[in-house]
């Protein structure tokens, strides 16, 4: 029986990340999934081609579609997070694809934040090693909900099946000790295109999805939380015009929950409560609203709601802290992070400063080992710590909510974004 088309307006999104050691194979897979999925330009594949010609390659380079930096094609490795879409009839997609290098562990973080999902490649020659756990730890810590293990070159072991198995067992193990609620294997070869966008007929002792048809059906739309109604306030929107000077309105992304005109609602800090009027998009009016659209929330009081506020439910609503326990990756190469120094924070729509009154320990993200000896984090290490917030935040733990529960830190001197972090 032929597969239904699904109607434009079903069509949803996800966004997955590509992780392992330097030279797995994620960017020659990415270019593999853009070229057999159709969605590259002529003058794109000329240009691999002809890049690939003059390194004197044998074949076309899928992995020059995302290597895009010079510095990237002439060492054959990926530096920066790529990013890059394309769809298909049941579902749209957007790739980052991380670096391998343990230097890169804080871009690894940068694409790994946002994902639905992650692919973890592994060499079938050479199994697991230390990047492989070290990836597989940091999706567990971003709390990506669905992870794939690729074991990808599976056409240099002779498509063994006890080869894929051996590598499929030793990550299971790791992953039981991690909160990896979902994890899948998936025996492929970039190259060539083995049970990337179809099933391979050489390796026919796997019975499983092809990688493609696995990223379509993956079912992402219970991993958002519906359940604690989180709405941070971007922006009020407050007409002047005599036509609708009474208009109040207040703009967003919905981080959790649904929120239905006449729900009784809080507004944090303040604590007043109203009910909602209406809820309203670029489209018009809609009956309900949930993560990830962005809408504007009408409230049926007049009550004093500025950004960085938060509308939530009366009896379900996030800690009002000034005091943060969190996991920190530092971003930052030129100073480390220490106990004592001053910061920005950027959580939700809310700005805040804030100073570290403790780091607790450092993690080697290696070994699970706590270093609670460490006075400093320095460039890509990760740790636990405490930090004091000049003005309360309105925070979940991370686990709960990915939006509330993370934050960055900015250094206040050079404006730049030194660190992000996950409440605990």
């Amino acid at each position: 029986m032929p597969e239904l088309e699904t109607p434009a307006a079903a069509v949803d999104m996800l966004r997955f990340a590509t992780a392992g050691s330097v030279d797995d194979g994620k960017s020659t897979l990415i270019g593999r999934l853009l070229f057999d999925t159709k969605t590259l330009f002529t003058d794109q594949l000329a240009a691999v081609e002809a890049v690939s010609a003059a390194r004197g390659d044998e074949y076309t380079d899928l992995a020059l579609l995302t290597d895009g930096l010079r510095a990237e094609r002439e060492q054959g490795i990926t530096i920066d997070v790529a990013y890059r879409y394309f769809a298909t009839p049941r579902r749209k997609f957007i790739i980052a694809d991380t670096p391998g290098h343990i230097q890169y562990t804080r871009n690894m973080v940068t694409g790994a934040s946002t994902a639905d999902l992650a692919l973890v490649l592994v060499d079938a020659r050479n199994g697991m090693v230390e990047q492989s756990r070290r990836h597989a730890f940091l999706c567990s810590l971003l709390r990506v909900p669905h992870l794939v293990l690729c074991v990808n070159k599976m056409d240099l072991v002779d498509w063994s099946e006890r080869v894929f198995e051996q590598i499929s067992e030793e990550f299971s193990a790791f992953a039981s000790k991690l909160a990896a609620p979902d994890l899948s294997a998936i025996p492929v070869s970039a190259l060539h295109g083995d049970n990337i966008v179809t099933r391979s007929d050489r390796m026919p002792w796997y019975e499983g999805p092809s990688l493609l048809h696995h990223l379509e059906h993956v079912h992402v739309a219970s991993d958002r939380n519906l359940v604690d109604v989180r709405f941070p306030v971007q922006y009020v929107i407050r007409p002047q015009s005599n036509a609708v000077r009474d208009y109040r309105g207040y703009a967003g992304q919905v981080a959790s929950g649904v929120l239905k005109p006449g729900d009784e609602v809080m507004v944090l800090p303040s604590g007043f409560t109203s009910t909602i009027a209406s809820i309203e998009t670029a489209d018009g009016p809609v009956e309900e609203a949930f993560p990830p659209m962005s809408v504007t929330v009408r409230l049926a009081d007049e009550l004093d709601v500025s950004r960085g506020d938060l509308i939530c439910r009366p009896h379900n609503a996030p800690a009002v802290t000034q005091d943060l326990d969190a996991m920190l990756c530092w971003l930052d190469g030129s100073r480390p992070l220490a106990v004592g120094c001053k910061y920005a924070i950027k959580h939700t729509t809310r700005s805040a400063r804030v100073v570290v009154r403790d780091l607790q320990y450092r993690l080697d993200i290696n070994t699970l080992h706590r270093d609670e000896s460490a006075d400093s984090l320095r460039l890509n290490e990760i740790g636990r710590v405490r930090l004091r917030t000049t003005v309360p935040l309105l925070a979940d733990e991370y686990r709960r909510n990915r939006t509330t529960g993370g934050f960055i830190v900015i250094d206040e001197q050079t404006n730049r974004t030194v660190g992000a972090a996950m409440i605990v």
